[in-house]
């Protein structure tokens, strides 16, 4: 096991200071009976739990592949990016819901405290999206950051909402800010969940048809034809494919050339993981892409 990569040291980091954050808020927050900090706390307290889950899958899908994960273990860490963002999206429930009751009956709130703890809240999260900004490759870290993004997000609103109470009195500012926190959370999240059940569902990577790369291929010498395609997604920006290729009847030697020129073809696409069946007679059962052949018209392309 090689020693702890910089993102985790950023993690276990981020996981500090979102503990202290957390605290402050949740006292702030009864001592000032404001509902935008406790929304913000009950969602930096999901952060410590994103993070966890992050940092836990970052250790994971460092180890190398073994006998039972043949492929390496990086599907972990979008299982946990998954879970990452269901878990926003029930708080965001949560808060929406606790919003609208404060709608028909807004609360007294103390806007000293609120404002003081806000403001701390918000210097917090801005370090954390500072320490946490770089390394968004990593779809774990960038599940991670947007929690951090919409704390930091929902700390400004709660300043505002704080100083609009101040000056006015309308109270009614704590629930909408609260309900504005819970889209943009929702909205974040989203993505998240979607990148990761594209990998999941073994969809192919954003920017490869299979069809395109079978007329790549056919186009090349000695190939007469392509079938059984296959492109899916390893882990995240992982992307693999696997296809029989049917050449002209050539010596094992020249055969291994045209397989070699192929994956040089393909890995300039960037697809570096690529399983090629080489056959010599015509494939049999009429299967999917079978006999894409390069005279075949475009027809039934996007």
């Amino acid at each position: 096991m090689e020693p702890r990569t910089d993102h985790e040291t950023r993690l276990i980091w981020a996981i500090v200071i979102s503990f202290i954050v957390c605290a402050g808020e949740i006292v702030g927050g009864i001592l000032s009976n404001s509902l935008a900090l406790l929304s913000d706390a009950g969602h930096v307290f999901t952060d410590i739990f994103a993070l966890a889950l992050s940092l836990i899958a970052s250790y994971i899908s460092r180890r190398p592949s073994n006998y039972r994960a043949t492929y390496g273990h990086q599907r972990i860490g979008l299982l946990a990016a998954l879970v990452n963002g269901c878990a926003l999206v029930v708080i965001s429930i949560f808060i929406f819901i606790e919003a609208y009751k404060r709608f028909s009956l807004p609360p007294q709130i103390n806007t000293g405290t609120m404002l003081v703890v806000a403001i701390a809240g918000l210097a917090g999260n801005a370090l954390m999206m500072w320490i946490l900004g770089e390394g968004h490759g990593n779809l774990n870290i960038k599940s991670a950051w947007l929690h951090v993004v919409g704390d930091t997000l929902t700390s400004a609103g709660v300043i505002v909402a704080a100083v609009v109470i101040a000056f006015t009195g309308w109270y009614m500012v704590d629930p909408v800010v609260s309900i504005l926190v819970g889209l943009v959370i929702i909205v974040g999240s989203w993505s998240v969940i979607k990148e990761v059940l594209w990998v999941f569902l073994e969809l192919s990577p954003l920017g490869f048809h299979a069809e395109e790369i079978s007329r790549m291929i056919c186009a090349m010498e000695n190939v007469k034809g392509v079938h059984d395609v296959h492109v899916w997604s390893i882990g995240h920006g992982i992307p693999a494919l696997s296809a029989h290729v049917l050449v002209n009847d050539l010596r094992i030697s020249q055969t291994d050339g045209v397989r070699k020129a192929i994956e040089e073809k393909l890995e300039g696409l960037g697809i570096k993981h690529t399983v090629l069946q080489m056959e010599c007679a015509e494939c049999q059962e009429n299967s999917l892409y079978c006999q894409i052949s390069p005279a075949e018209e475009d027809h039934h392309h996007h």
